[in-house]
């Protein structure tokens, strides 16, 4: 059934409000519940189906501004469920204010479901960027009280490039209660030309480089070049990401899966230990851990495997990325005839090696470190074939759920990445465990003739930390599998929770920061670490924090 979107209420001190405009009068609505206050874009509020679309008015005729969002609609229908709508902007005409550096030409604000229920705002985010839509820039969220209330009133935005604000609870509700849930704040005069747009000539709004990326995510074919300009490389394999892409629309894949599927395809040739904070920047860091995991793990599937071994190894490379996605890159990159027979006969036993599901919610109610510890021995159990349900990874990780175990957060990258100031900055932490520091009481940090000795101090000093119980840090590059499993092997020992930190700087930032330490490490040593880099994949430890160049953690894995 088609709806029209309701009128959206303007706030008490709402400048743009017209004579005939509604205004809320009683924000009792939002006191005390979480809102969200997105950019209020100034397009042509537009309702998508899985079947069609239409304007405000579900009677809205043809327009030629309306022929790019019913595209959008074509490819992305089939992933919006019967009874549901996106209710967004389509901007692709200019209105009252030029935009130039778009996402998207359609922004999605809420989802409605079958029911007739606004999705809350996270799973809003979720489902849109699911099925490829982005949402406009979110410029507060928080608790609405009176202090809140007094910050939004004093919101300043350039209004000649912005037209407004929308405030909505975070939370989702009913259609009975939009006025109460939602309401906006417009410019003042936000009407300025002469003619209505839809009655002049229609002048596109301006896409910026991310555009590109939404494209892809949104089923589009994908455009190389634009490609690689939004995620500043210049070398690519074009026909490779067209391969995937049409793969990855036969299995329906859509969002960041599609998206790193083609670009993994794209950059393959890519040295995956810098590819990851090479696209952070502009993907996000998810979603450029998962390009660079797809671009290390392809090549696994090519070769011979035991099938007796078969799917323990799938479901294992399943907790780092998309299955589904990663045969689909492994295939189009086959380079003959056996190895795409391995990747099919793969595809067939993956089939049966998805993750264990439901495995956050059963131990929602466990102590955090103790969840995570929990979570993952059930990962590894299921793996290997000793639980097959939920039910019976709960049952089998009893001992665990006390948290009565040492704790290892495991530093993990090169030089000047950050690894010190992170663990250094970890509240809690009973020991820490430096190499450079081991090395200085020796005479010099930089003196790397005795590293063998200084290495054998740090396990001893990390063993008998362990041994007391806490929180350990060892900070040390720790490149490769090799260098960290020396370490794993006494944390196993001890049975403690290993966390690795892994942190991920590109080289021109790893190059500045290192002008600028008071030990600085030789040029060509850090382009020889750069080169043996190989980062740990999700489930070489208990969790792993990737850790982006603000020096925070920005995925757990």
């Amino acid at each position: 059934m088609r709806t029209h979107y309701p009128r959206t209420p303007h706030l008490p001190w709402s400048p743009g409000a017209a004579s005939d405009d509604v205004r809320v009068v009683d924000l009792s609505g939002f006191h005390g519940r979480e809102v969200v206050v997105t950019e209020k874009l100034d397009g042509e509020n537009t309702t998508l189906y899985a079947d069609g679309l239409h304007a405000r008015s579900p009677d809205s005729g043809h327009h030629p501004s309306r022929a790019w969002v019913k595209a959008l609609q074509g490819r992305i229908g089939h992933g919006i469920p019967d009874g549901w709508r996106v209710c967004g902007e389509n901007m692709y005409a200019r209105h009252s204010i030029a935009y130039e550096d778009l996402d998207s030409l359609f922004y999605g604000f809420s989802v409605w479901d079958r029911a007739g229920r606004c999705l809350d705002w996270d799973r809003t985010v979720a489902f849109l960027r699911g099925v490829g839509i982005p949402v406009p820039a979110v410029l507060w969220r928080g608790v609405f009280d009176r202090q809140a209330e007094r910050a939004l009133r004093a919101l300043k935005l350039d209004t000649s490039r912005q037209e407004g604000y929308v405030v909505r609870t975070v939370e989702g509700f009913g259609a009975a209660d939009f006025g109460l849930r939602v309401a906006k704040w417009v410019r003042p005069g936000h009407v300025q030309t002469d003619t209505h747009w839809m009655h002049a000539a229609v002048v596109e709004n301006g896409l910026g480089p991310a555009a590109a990326l939404w494209a892809v995510r949104s089923g589009s074919v994908p455009d190389a070049a634009a490609l690689m300009d939004a995620v500043g490389v210049t070398d690519g394999n074009a026909a490779a990401a067209a391969e995937v892409a049409a793969a990855l629309g036969v299995l329906g894949r859509s969002g960041d899966e599609r998206l790193t599927g083609v670009l993994a395809a794209l950059l393959h040739r890519s040295r995956r230990g810098s590819l990851a904070a090479r696209l952070a920047a502009p993907l996000g860091m998810p979603a450029a851990r998962r390009v660079a995991d797809l671009v290390g793990l392809h090549t696994r599937l090519h070769r011979p495997y035991p099938d007796e071994q078969r799917r323990t190894g799938l479901v294992r490379m399943s907790w780092a990325v998309d299955l589904g996605v990663l045969h689909a890159l492994a295939g189009a990159l086959a380079p003959d005839a056996e190895a795409r027979e391995q990747v099919d006969w793969s595809a067939l036993h993956a089939e049966e090696a998805g993750p264990l599901e439901g495995l956050r919610d059963a131990f929602a109610a466990v102590d955090a470190d103790a969840a995570d510890r929990c979570r993952a021995e059930a990962r590894e159990a299921y793996a290997q074939g000793r639980i097959t349900t939920v039910e019976e990874a709960v049952a089998a990780t009893w001992r665990w759920r006390s948290g009565r175990f040492p704790k290892l957060i495991h530093m993990v990258g090169p030089s000047g990445s950050g690894k010190s100031s992170f663990a250094r900055a970890l509240p809690g932490v009973d020991a820490h465990v430096s190499l450079d520091d081991l090395r200085e009481t020796r005479g010099s940090r930089a003196d790397q003739k005795a590293n063998t000795d200084v290495l054998r101090a740090g396990l001893d000093r990390l063993d008998t930390a362990l041994a007391e119980g806490g929180t350990v840090v060892w900070d040390a590059t720790s490149l490769n599998p090799h260098q960290r499993s020396l370490v794993h092997a006494i944390a196993h020992r001890r049975d403690a929770l290993t966390t690795h930190a892994v942190a991920l700087a590109d080289a021109d930032e790893l190059t500045r920061r290192n002008a600028g330490r008071a030990h600085p490490v030789p040029p060509e040593v850090l382009g020889a670490q750069l080169h043996r880099f190989v980062p740990p994949y999700p489930g070489q430890a208990h969790r792993t924090w990737y850790i982006g160049a603000s020096g925070t953690v920005e995925e757990e894995a």
